[in-house]
């Protein structure tokens, strides 16, 4: 009871403060800048990065807009598979327990916002002529990113050391033989 304690304080920990800072940073957004309104420190930068306050009823980026309603499920079922899945992850393997509780916390972050605002999310981040996203959005991309990576690296680490093949090792024998044969 006690590790599944700990991998949770893990999990809601990393999620926790995705949720913190995603919200917070969407609350600056939505109580400085109307619908629309655009922000940027110096002019220059303008056409390469800027903060606007945008509404998404789709997935991360802008895609599948008008699906809120299978978003805020699927975000559930996606959340409700980390809860059951983290505890299973090896301690050793922090990569992809922080992908997943930085997923889980991109997840929770926008599902927050879909229960709030009549199932849109509020995105503010424009990058060149890219989507514009938020903080939960990047948190889910950057997880996924680092879960890749982490698999990646468990996957490299439990695969066994590569052992010439039994054609090989018979070919080897094979030619020991002739020697033995041309010695005699």
């Amino acid at each position: 009871m006690k590790r599944y304690l700990q991998d949770y304080l893990m999990l809601f920990s990393i999620a926790g403060i995705v949720i913190i800072f995603d919200q917070w940073t969407k609350n600056l957004v939505r109580a400085n800048l109307e619908f629309g309104e655009i922000w940027v420190p110096w002019d220059w930068l303008a056409p390469y990065a800027r903060i606007i306050h945008w509404q998404n009823s789709g997935a991360a980026f802008g895609l599948g807009q008008d699906l809120s309603i299978v978003f805020a499920l699927l975000a559930i079922v996606v959340v409700g598979a980390i809860v059951f899945y983290f505890p299973q992850v090896d301690r050793s393997s922090w990569l992809i327990r922080l992908a997943l509780g930085m997923q889980m916390g991109g997840a929770l972050g926008n599902l927050i916002d879909r229960m709030m605002y009549d199932m849109h999310v509020t995105d503010f981040v424009s990058v060149g002529k890219f989507a514009v996203w938020n903080v939960a959005d990047a948190s889910i991309s950057v997880g996924t990113v680092i879960l890749i990576l982490g698999v990646w690296i468990e996957e490299r680490k439990q695969k066994p050391p590569e052992t010439p093949s039994d054609d090989l090792t018979a070919e080897t024998e094979n030619h020991l033989n002739i020697e033995e044969i041309q010695g005699e």
